[in-house]
């Protein structure tokens, strides 16, 4: 009876925990039901708000500023809870659009007209929608917008304080407006007097808003997969646990199934839930397994010329005449330095972690210090030897990077032969992580003069600290070989460069000195330089560009070493990263010239010869059926300005690097891209044009852009607009100079007309009549006079 009795009970114990176990999955069952349906209601209630185009509490122009700090001028629409931004009142054009939930609103103080507002997180997290009202991925391009904030101008101060009031309302009250524009939309349920006055509110706001007349086609179900996503799956971590894991013990009370069903409804209801990022397609890169370094000084810089080479060389002589451009003439192989001149580009950037330290350097001064430290840093890489790299092939290519172990950042490096007469290479550098990037084509010339030649750098480059706006202009030594007919073969560097910043009124002069001809060993690669602000005087820079170079402080008379490649500082290098050869295309630089550099670290001049008379007569052969066909080269990675003649990197992105949306920078396929966790409104103001007189146009025409992959921001249309509406600009521009420095030249003509009849007048006319026609003189003169006002005011 007592074993019945305590089998009784058991089971009694059994079941009630059973049925508490029951009760408690069938709870949790209406809680992950109840908080779908929030959602979905909460989601709903903003959508209304964006969908329903008579819906717009306010809009106006309005200018807002950038994170470049210039302003631009667009047309914001302030709803319930969102302000869209547009390029136009047409609202076809989406910029972004700014949850209001998440901002605090500020007035904001400004010596400037009008009045000045600020919207921001106050924890410096994004204000912005990931995507826009119709499902847009990508906002249209204008200047960069701060990803936490947004400072907005109105043109006056009422019309300031009017979107004052009213953000506060969109604040305050969104929930209460978009509530009400559900029940009058979908339930016409004006029954309750609390509804009532909803609606009173809402009726005012239609009756004094802007309608756009644009319908959205959109309905709910495909607005909900394609904009407002939420990111989280399930309503807890147990939720996600239980997708996979399923407690045994259940199988008695509620069953697998019952348990799947509900994880299953909660993954379709979240069905617009962004997937998981994707694996980014980047290039392989591997570490560079050799380099070559030559040692300081002149020995490193000799060439001891066998008897065999010395015939080569007076059958080159004979074809030139001093003064004369060797860029045509075929160089011998023995004096190739196997690599390519785009490769030999990149060894300024071996010490690019001197660029880093330059970005987050507050002092400007400092700063500048900085920069010219690492300029330096890049010439002690140098051949053993009187050697010269290839000369690029039209359309080769060449990329590397560089790994920076202290910021995990990259350092990425891209260069293009754009132009083969004349020899132009362009190149394009970027480290967004580390908040710079470099710019900058050069065009190769030489010179013969009897015993020696010159190798001329023309061109510059163009340093950019994204986070600052500032940019570092600079111009490059020449190489200067004597010894060509007589004596031995010598390279050195000679000329006087310039590193100027604008904005700071910073700037270096570091001129390299050729080696007297009495000169001793000291006396060779002897720079000297310095530092200014404005025309006075900071710093003189005395040493060797391939040792040590010491700084002179001009206020305290103090010397100090400024720069000194060591063993310890050659070991502290940034590994270099080249292409992995089986991902590099036909017309990098590496596969291009793997035959001509094999024979030439084989020590075999004549296959060496031979391979590189081959690639040199397959681009003749080129050229001449381009020719014929009346086509012109399209470059691959860069486009060339058709105003300022200067080439630019066609996939350049100068915004500064946001640590809060950007994640990491990568290369595929020339195209330098950031992956970022969501997209954020983008453009890009016309630069102020630079006119350079340095370079010609080259046989590279212009090509549009190639669409930009998913991670990547930006758009092929609107670059391709951009790109087109910017050399109409450039060309409408021409076209008014020309236009007014002819109306200039015909007013000159007129006063020098005007005078000599004045002159002829006086003469011979009587008093009377003299002065009567000086009175009329006047009164043309006054009437050239507000031509020419009329005429600036049409062409300002």
């Amino acid at each position: 009876m007592s074993s019945e009795s305590k089998l009784f009970n058991g089971s009694e114990k059994d079941i009630s925990l059973s049925s508490s176990k029951l009760t408690k999955k069938e709870s949790l069952k209406v809680q992950k039901k109840n908080y779908r349906e929030e959602k979905k209601r909460a989601t709903k209630e903003l959508l209304s708000t964006i969908t329903d185009p008579s819906v717009i509490v306010m809009a106006d122009w309005l200018k807002i500023r950038g994170t470049l700090k210039s302003w631009t001028k667009l047309w914001c629409v302030l709803k319930p809870g969102v302000l869209l931004v547009y390029k136009t009142p047409k609202n076809g054009q989406w910029v972004g659009t700014v949850l209001l939930n998440a901002c605090e609103l500020i007035e904001r103080p400004s010596k400037k007209d009008g009045f000045c507002f600020k919207l921001f997180h106050p924890l410096e997290q994004s204000i912005w929608a990931i995507k826009g009202p119709k499902g847009e991925a990508v906002g249209s391009i204008t200047q960069p917008l701060p990803s936490s904030y947004l400072i907005i101008r109105a043109a006056s101060e009422s019309d300031g304080r009017c979107w004052m009031d009213a953000l506060e309302l969109a604040l305050k009250c969104s929930s209460l407006l978009k509530r009400t524009m559900i029940r009058e939309g979908k339930e016409h349920d004006l029954n309750s007097s609390s509804d009532s006055a909803h609606v009173s509110l809402y009726g005012l706001l239609r009756a004094n808003n802007l309608n756009s007349g644009e319908n959205l086609p959109l309905n709910d179900s495909e607005i909900e997969r394609h904009h407002f996503k939420d990111q989280d799956m399930y309503s807890d971590k147990s939720d996600k646990e239980n997708d996979h894991e399923h407690d045994e013990s259940d199988n008695d009370g509620l069953g697998k199934s019952e348990e799947s069903d509900s994880d299953t409804s909660e993954r379709q209801d979240d069905s617009y839930v962004d997937p998981e990022p994707i694996d980014i397609k980047e290039t392989t890169y591997l570490e560079q397994s050799h380099e070559e370094l030559g040692e300081a000084g002149e020995a490193a810089q000799t060439e001891v010329v066998s008897e065999e080479n010395k015939s080569l060389i007076w059958t080159l002589l004979k074809q030139v005449r001093p003064g004369m451009d060797l860029s045509k003439v075929v160089l011998p192989t023995f004096i190739l330095e196997p690599r390519s001149f785009l490769d030999k580009l990149s060894d300024y950037y071996y010490h690019a972690d001197f660029l880093s330290e330059a970005a987050l350097e507050e002092n400007a001064y400092n700063r500048m210090k900085k920069v010219v430290k690492w300029y330096l840093s890049g010439f002690y890489k140098k051949p053993k030897g009187l050697k010269k790299p290839y000369n690029p092939i039209l359309g080769e290519t060449f990329r590397c990077m560089w790994i920076h172990p202290r910021t995990n950042s990259k350092t990425f490096y891209i260069a293009e032969q754009v132009s083969h007469h004349p020899p132009i290479s362009a190149f394009y550098v970027s480290n967004r992580k580390d908040g710079f990037c470099l710019s900058g084509s050069i065009l190769a010339k030489s010179k013969f003069y009897g015993n020696s030649l010159s190798a001329i750098l023309d061109g510059e480059g163009r340093l950019t600290f994204l986070n600052r706006g500032e940019d570092y202009v600079m111009t490059m030594p020449y190489a200067h070989c004597k010894g060509i007919l007589y004596g031995t073969m010598t390279l050195e560097l000679g000329g006087t460069v310039n590193i100027t910043c604008e904005k700071t009124g910073y700037s270096a002069t570091i001129e390299f000195k050729l080696k007297p001809f009495l000169g001793n060993n000291d006396s060779v690669n002897q720079i000297s330089g310095k530092i200014k602000l404005g025309k006075e005087v900071l710093a003189i820079l005395e040493g060797h560009w391939d040792s040590e170079v010491t700084i002179r402080d001009k206020k305290t008379d103090v010397s100090e070493t400024f720069w000194n490649p060591t063993s310890d500082i050659k070991q502290r290098r940034l590994p270099r990263y080249t292409v992995k050869f089986e991902e590099q295309d036909d017309f990098e630089s590496e596969k291009l010239w793997q035959q001509v550099t094999k024979a030439i670290n084989n020590k075999d001049q004549t296959e060496a010869t031979q391979e590189k008379y081959v690639l040199e007569e397959a681009q003749r052969k080129s050229a001449k059926e381009r020719k014929l066909k009346g086509e012109e080269w399209t470059c691959k990675l860069f486009d060339q300005d058709s105003v300022t003649g200067e080439w630019h990197y066609r996939y350049a992105d100068t915004r500064p690097w946001d640590p809060l949306n950007d994640m990491i920078q990568f290369e595929k396929d020339g195209t330098i891209q950031t992956k970022v966790r969501h997209r954020t409104p983008m453009v890009s103001v016309p630069k102020i044009k630079r006119k350079t007189t340095s370079q010609k146009k080259g046989e590279c025409g212009f090509s549009s852009p190639e669409p930009d992959n998913q991670d990547s921001s930006g758009s092929e249309a609107q670059l391709m607009k951009h790109n087109t509406r910017i050399r109409k600009k450039g060309a409408d521009l021409g076209e008014l100079q020309s236009a007014i420095e002819s109306i200039k030249e015909t007013q000159e003509d007129i006063k020098r007309d005007i005078m000599a009849l004045r002159n002829r007048v006086t003469s011979n006319s009587p008093p009377v009549d003299n002065q009567f026609l000086q009175l009329k003189h006047y009164i043309f003169i006054l009437l050239l006079v507000l031509l020419q006002l009329i005429i600036n005011f049409l062409f300002k």
